[in-house]
């Protein structure tokens, strides 16, 4: 399917070519196993079948294929401009990439630390190094890997692709992207270079909060063919519950990442013009955000040099955004004082998340919290955080 057709097209009707039923809505198959032809001149042993003789329609085993991760897949090979292999979580995806990469070196930066314990669980296997993510250049050797996970996580914040791939090639080392944050219709992290694109698929794809899965795609045949044999014994796939979630979800996925967007740096604006209007009056909404805020960590608001972030990212910043408070014990508080924010882990969702980020991660600054911008209408998001902020103000004047 040409990438010139529109993102929600594709959603849509990337996987038109996989309907075998008269069904509008795939069906969900639960099956683990299918009956192989009645034909006994159609049957094809396994070492006479090419990846070229592939049947996207035809199934002999869940951990091999199966339909609706099938459909999945390829929804998201069209969205991703690069063929698509799904996992059952975005660790398993990592721990699929550094299998098949099998570097000597890692350049990372904080960003999840999951990712790092995934790393880690190399590094005891084969002796991985892990490197700084702005190492000097001459520390990385053929067949390194930098992953770049941008916008970050749980900032929200953003890194120059291509500054980072041009970085990996000279040293013959490989860019590995992790574009969760970024999700198609934001960011295309192919177009900047790079060699493996990796989404937690739990987030954007899945949208409702309810589908766990991870996702790697790479514009290289022998990647991909290596990729699936890979999974085969790797034994990390994605579910048929999930994978059907999955593609339900994916129909909706622009829309759903537009306005999440857009809810975000709205909201992300306001509050970074309110902690920094000079002099508010004392009872108004600026006065109640700075009494309590300390910083705003978002794409949109960070000073960059270049145009590079506006190239990269031109149709919105992405739905997750930080903040600071000013003390720990304001940043613990803050979640019960809110009614639309719900106080959990993850991002990604319809609904709008806020977590104290020390919860779940172990590494972060305790006065902290991480911000999923959901489908609400965004003034009744800021008018939440106004109430919010004013109850707290009264509350750190009184504890101090």
């Amino acid at each position: 399917m040409s990438h010139s057709v529109g993102t929600s097209t594709r959603s849509l009707h990337a996987d038109d070519l996989l309907n075998v039923v008269s069904d509008v809505a795939p069906p969900l198959h639960l099956s683990t196993t299918f009956r192989y032809s009645n034909d006994p001149e159609a049957l094809v042993p396994a070492a006479d079948v090419s990846s070229s003789d592939a049947d996207h329609t035809s199934h002999i085993y869940s951990r091999l294929s199966a339909p609706n991760p099938t459909r999945f897949e390829t929804i998201l090979t069209a969205l991703l401009n690069g063929n698509t292999i799904s996992y059952s979580s975005g660790l398993s995806a990592l721990h699929a990439a550094l299998t098949l990469l099998n570097p000597r070196r890692i350049s990372v930066g904080e960003g999840y630390h999951g990712c790092h314990g995934v790393i880690a669980l190399f590094t005891r296997l084969t002796g991985l190094q892990k490197l700084d993510l702005d190492c000097a250049p001459d520390q990385l050797q053929e067949g390194d890997v930098i992953l770049l996970e941008t916008p970050v996580n749980p900032k929200g914040t953003a890194f120059d692709i291509a500054a980072y791939a041009e970085k990996a090639h000279s040293r013959g080392a490989y860019l590995i992207v992790d574009s969760t944050f970024g999700p198609p219709g934001l960011q295309d992290p192919f177009l900047f270079g790079a060699d493996l694109v990796m989404h937690s698929g739990s987030k954007y794809f899945g949208g409702h909060s309810d589908v766990l899965c991870g996702v790697l795609a790479t514009q290289r045949a022998d990647w991909h063919a290596q990729l699936l044999k890979d999974r085969i014994f790797l034994g990390a796939v994605m579910g048929n519950m999930e994978s059907w979630l999955g593609v339900r979800s994916l129909r909706t996925l622009e829309v759903r990442v537009q306005r999440q967007s857009e809810n975000t740096t709205r909201l992300v604006s306001w509050l970074h013009a309110a902690l920094h209007a000079p002099s508010p009056a004392p009872d108004s909404a600026e006065a109640a955000v700075q009494a309590v805020l300390a910083e705003v960590f978002h794409a949109s608001v960070q000073e960059t040099q270049g145009d590079w972030l506006s190239k990269q990212m031109p149709n919105g910043f992405g739905p997750v955004f930080s903040i600071t408070m000013r003390d720990e014990r304001l940043a613990r508080q803050l979640p019960s004082k809110l009614h639309y924010f719900q106080h959990a882990t993850s991002l990604g969702g319809v609904e709008t998340l806020i977590e104290w980020r020390t919860m779940s991660d172990t590494t972060v600054d305790r006065r902290l919290l991480r911000i999923s911008v959901g489908l609400e209408n965004w003034e009744d998001l800021k008018a939440d955080l106004v109430r919010a902020f004013r109850e707290l103000g009264k509350l750190w004047r009184e504890i101090r």
